[in-house]
């Protein structure tokens, strides 16, 4: 696997980013059956801090490997295994730093997965957002599943499932945002962002949006904590 340092993809933390996944070319890995769009990297072209979505192809795997500094994934589709377990879509991983695991997927997946962003004594997590009990918020009527949260930690994971006709919403997020559309679509002041749209705000930004159709959206804020910047992108 090449360390070789790579062109940085959206490395310059100080801007707004705004892309739709779901037309980016597929670029292959080291695995030959799994492929990668990439949203953000810093550093090496196999080694660096990276956000991606991840497709496997079926009875596709990966060789064992660790994960210096923790890896995030949420499974979009299919199910997602590894000698741990069988993970269906809709799960949320967060494996710490240290965590050592071969995955593969027999009928292929789809993931979003963010690698080398948590550093520290993390806890393990295994959640199915299926089997979890989903709170309101009484101010925006928006739906919300915490994933993730530690004090001792900047950042926070939260899915989120807006109804149809909600919003506008106006909100501020001091440590900067990264918001992935799951389903449906958002609509801010730079249009429609459809499935697989992401977004990454800036520290103290302002992001106002509403979603005529309903959504479910992945939301991680005090994003910015563990990134590390590159501005030649």
């Amino acid at each position: 696997m090449s360390d070789a340092r790579a062109i940085p993809i959206n490395g310059d933390l100080s801007v707004r980013v705004r892309t739709d996944a779901s037309t980016m070319e597929w670029q292959p890995s080291p695995s030959g059956t799994v492929w990668r769009r990439r949203l953000h990297l810093v550093g090496g072209a196999e080694s660096g801090q990276v956000t991606s979505i991840v497709r496997y192809e079926p009875d596709s795997s990966f060789p064992a490997h660790d994960h210096p500094d923790g890896e995030e994934i949420l499974v979009l589709d299919g199910v997602f295994s590894d000698e741990h377990g069988d993970w269906p879509a809709g799960t949320y991983l967060l494996n710490p730093e240290g965590f050592r695991h071969a995955p593969f997927s027999r009928g292929g997946c789809l993931l979003f997965v963010k690698l080398r962003q948590y550093a520290g004594p993390r806890r393990h997590v295994a959640l199915r957002s299926d089997r979890e009990k989903w709170q309101r918020d009484a101010r925006t009527g928006i739906e919300v599943l915490p994933l993730y949260a530690d004090p001792e930690f900047p950042d926070a994971m939260r899915l989120e499932r807006w109804a149809p006709g909600t919003g506008p919403i106006e909100r501020v997020f001091p440590g900067g945002a990264e918001i992935l559309v799951l389903r449906g679509s958002l609509r801010d002041d730079e249009g429609p962002l459809g499935t697989l749209g992401w977004l990454r705000l800036p520290r103290g930004a302002g992001y106002g949006a509403a979603s005529p159709e309903g959504c479910e959206l992945y939301v991680k804020t005090g994003a910015l904590g563990d990134l590390r910047e590159d501005r030649a992108a």
